[in-house]
């Protein structure tokens, strides 16, 4: 009879022991995005975007585990608001209404399993829409990257956009 108590005892323990799991290790770092590398495109306050001419949109992010996706929101900045992200404080033209503001997002995938993903998407901004051509001057590009986990770090960059 103990015998049978002890084999069962021996038993229940092992199930109970190859049933538990291994508390998985939760992501709570919010991805870097990183303007230093080299032919990083737009950089703030010093680079202008085209209208109607291709640009390579270049900078670096990173997670302590894995990348998700990153997006881009491109808006004017005709009022001079900010994003309380900008590290550098633009010349900015005059105050002005808007007429014909270009505003745009675009979303993107990052491949699975990358720490380090490093952009180098060819962007355009057409020329006019059907009110006419967009207005030039001061636009923000507001990057966000987000990790698998779904945190996310955004940034303002201050540029210029204008025609040749």
């Amino acid at each position: 009879m103990k015998n049978k108590l002890y084999l069962y005892l021996i038993v229940l323990f092992s199930v109970i022991v190859s049933s538990c799991e291994k508390d998985e290790e939760i992501d709570t770092t919010k991805p870097a995005i990183d303007f230093s590398i080299s032919g990083a495109f737009p950089t703030s306050c010093s680079d202008t975007v085209y209208f109607g001419e291709p640009f390579a949109f270049r900078l670096k992010f990173t997670d302590n585990v894995e990348l998700g996706s990153y997006s881009i929101d491109i808006h004017h900045n005709f009022d001079h608001h900010s994003h309380s992200t900008e590290a550098v404080e633009c010349n900015l033209d005059p105050k002005k209404d808007p007429v014909n503001a270009y505003t745009g997002i675009a979303d993107f995938t990052i491949p699975d399993g990358r720490t380090e993903y490093i952009t180098d998407d060819p962007l355009s901004i057409p020329l006019s829409n059907t009110i006419g051509q967009f207005d030039e001057g001061d636009y923000h590009f507001l990057i966000r990257v987000t990790d698998k986990e779904g945190w996310s770090t955004s940034y303002g960059i201050g540029i210029r956009m204008a025609y040749r």
